[in-house]
C-alpha cells in the first residue's frame, strides 16, 4: 500500500467516525488541523433524537451543568426511544412536587427531581404491580410501628442529641428501606428525607417504591440490574450477608472467575443458561427462565420466611405480613428455577438439606431462647435498657445475625456462613443465654445490680 493510498483511507475513516456518532453533531469546526481526530476540544454536543422542544431545552441545560447525567442518559434505552427528562421529571403546576428550576423560572413548565415509581409505571405498569405485591413493597412501611427499632436508632445510636439524634436513620436505615419522602416550602425534597435509594420509598403521591435503587439512574441499563452487585448495597453484612453468601458459593465461584464474559443484555424472558453460567440474584428471584416469566415480585419464588425471627413457611394474602407469599407455589417455582441447570435428584436433595437446617433453628435455638427470656421477663430479671442487658444483648444477635446467616447460608448454598458465621456461633450464644439464664433464676437478681 502505497503511503498517498494510506493517508487517504485514514482520512476516509476519521471522516466515516464523524458522521457516525449516534444522535450527535459537533456544533464548533476544529480551530486547528492537529485536533483532527481528537473530539476533546469540542465544547458542546447537541443531541436531537426527535425530542419535545422542552425535552431539547433540558438537554441543553444539563449537559453543561449536569455532564455526568446527559452521559448516562444519552446511551440509555430512554434516549433511544425519545424519552427524556421532562418526560418523567415533568410535573403538573398543582402537584405537591412542582416547582420551576433555573432554566424554565416563568415558563408553564413544572419538573420536580423526584421521579415516583407511578411515573415509572406509566409505561412499565405490570412491573410496578408486581413490585407493590412483593416483600420489597414494605420495605419501609414494615418499620413504622416498630418502636424499638426506632429507639435503637434515636435514643441509643443517636444518644438522644437535640439536633443530631436522626443522623443513623439518614445515613443507614432509609438508605436501604427508604422513608416517607417529605417537602419543604418550596416543594422540593427535605434533607431529612432525600436523597436517599431506599427500596420503600414513599412518595408525596402516595406510590411507594424506589425503581433506581436497582436499575440506577439515568443509564437504566438490564446489564447492571441483572449483577449481583445491584443487590449487595443492601443485602450484605453481619445480619444478611447475602452477597456474601453468594460468593461463597459454588454459583459466585462461577460467576467471580468467567462473569466478566457473560451476556448481561439479552431481552427479558430471553436471558437463560447460555448467556450465563451460573444464576445470580436476578437469576433465581426475577428473572425469566424455562417456562417461568419475569418477575418484580421477589417474594413470589420463596418458601420460608429466612430473616424473621423464627422461620414459617409463607402462607398469607397480606403484603405486610412477614409471613406473605405461597410457600409450596414458591417452592415449586424456585425448583423449576434449580432444573434449568441441574438434576432432580441434586435440586430435591440440596432443598431437603436447607429445610432441616432452618427446622434445627426454630427448634434448638430459637425456641428454648425465646422460652428463656419470657420467663425472666415475667419475674422481672430483664433490664429496662436492652443493650445494656448481656442477656437480651445475646439474644438479638442470636435471631438477627447468627440465627439470620445460618439460615440463609443454608438455602443459598454458602457454607461458611451456614457453619462458622451461623451454627458454631448459634451454639455458644444459646450457652450464653443458659447461663445467664440459670444465674438469674438462682439469685433472683440481674448480675452487676
Amino acid at each position: 500500500m502505497t503511503t498517498v493510498t494510506r493517508q487517504l483511507l485514514i482520512f476516509l475513516g476519521l471522516g466515516l467516525g464523524l458522521l457516525t456518532v449516534t444522535g450527535a453533531q459537533a456544533q464548533e469546526e476544529p480551530k486547528k488541523t492537529e485536533h483532527m481526530g481528537d473530539m476533546s476540544h469540542v465544547q458542546a454536543i447537541t443531541i436531537d433524537r426527535g425530542l419535545t422542544e422542552k425535552g431539547a431545552e433540558c438537554i441543553a441545560c444539563h449537559k453543561d451543568k449536569n455532564p455526568g447525567i446527559i452521559a448516562d442518559w444519552k446511551d440509555s434505552r430512554h434516549a433511544h426511544v425519545g424519552v427524556s427528562c421532562i418526560d418523567c421529571h415533568g410535573k403538573e403546576k398543582d402537584s405537591p412536587m412542582a416547582y420551576q428550576c433555573e432554566g424554565i423560572e416563568g415558563t408553564d413548565s413544572y419538573i420536580s427531581v423526584l421521579v415516583p415509581p407511578s411515573t415509572c409505571g406509566r409505561c412499565h405498569a405490570r412491573e410496578q404491580e408486581q413490585f407493590n405485591e412483593s416483600g420489597h413493597f414494605r420495605s419501609y412501611r414494615q418499620i413504622i410501628p416498630k418502636d424499638s427499632l426506632h429507639a435503637l436508632v434515636k435514643r441509643h445510636e443517636g444518644q438522644d442529641h437535640p439536633e443530631l439524634h436522626n443522623a443513623p436513620n439518614e445515613t443507614g436505615c432509609m438508605q436501604c428501606h427508604g422513608t416517607e419522602i417529605k417537602l419543604g416550602e418550596d416543594n422540593r425534597p427535605t434533607q431529612e428525607t432525600w436523597p436517599n435509594a431506599g427500596m420503600g420509598n414513599i412518595y408525596p403521591d402516595g406510590s411507594t417504591g424506589d425503581c433506581d435503587s436497582c436499575h440506577t439512574r439515568h443509564a437504566f441499563t438490564l446489564k447492571e440490574s441483572r449483577h449481583p452487585r445491584a443487590c449487595a448495597s443492601c443485602h450484605l453484612g453481619p445480619d444478611h450477608p447475602n452477597i456474601e453468601i453468594f460468593e461463597n458459593s459454588k454459583h459466585g465461584q462461577v460467576f467471580l472467575v468467567e462473569g466478566d464474559d457473560w451476556t448481561w443484555d439479552s431481552a427479558p424472558d430471553a436471558w437463560e443458561p447460555g448467556d450465563y453460567r451460573g444464576p445470580t440474584c436476578a437469576t433465581c428471584h426475577m428473572s425469566g427462565i424455562g417456562e417461568l416469566k419475569t418477575t418484580h415480585n421477589i417474594t413470589e419464588r420463596l418458601y420460608w420466611n429466612l430473616w424473621a425471627k423464627e422461620s414459617r413457611v409463607r402462607n398469607s394474602s397480606d403484603v405486610m405480613s412477614p409471613w406473605y407469599g405461597d410457600g409450596p407455589a414458591g417452592r415449586e417455582k424456585m425448583e423449576k428455577v434449580c432444573l434449568s441447570c441441574h438434576s432432580k435428584t441434586h435440586t430435591k436433595n440440596f432443598f431437603e438439606q436447607g429445610d432441616k437446617a432452618v427446622r434445627l433453628y426454630n427448634e434448638a435455638y430459637w425456641k428454648p431462647a425465646k422460652a428463656m427470656k419470657d420467663e425472666l421477663a415475667e419475674k422481672g430479671l430483664l433490664k429496662e435498657n436492652p443493650w445494656a442487658d448481656e442477656f437480651q444483648i445475646a439474644f438479638y444477635h442470636m435471631w438477627h445475625h447468627q440465627g439470620r446467616r445460618a439460615r440463609q447460608g443454608a438455602l443459598m448454598a454458602g457454607p461458611d456462613y451456614a457453619h462458622w458465621h451461623g451454627f458454631f456461633e448459634l451454639q455458644q450464644d444459646i450457652y450464653k443465654l443458659k447461663g445467664i439464664y440459670e444465674k438469674r433464676l438462682e439469685t433472683g437478681k440481674i448480675e452487676g445490680y
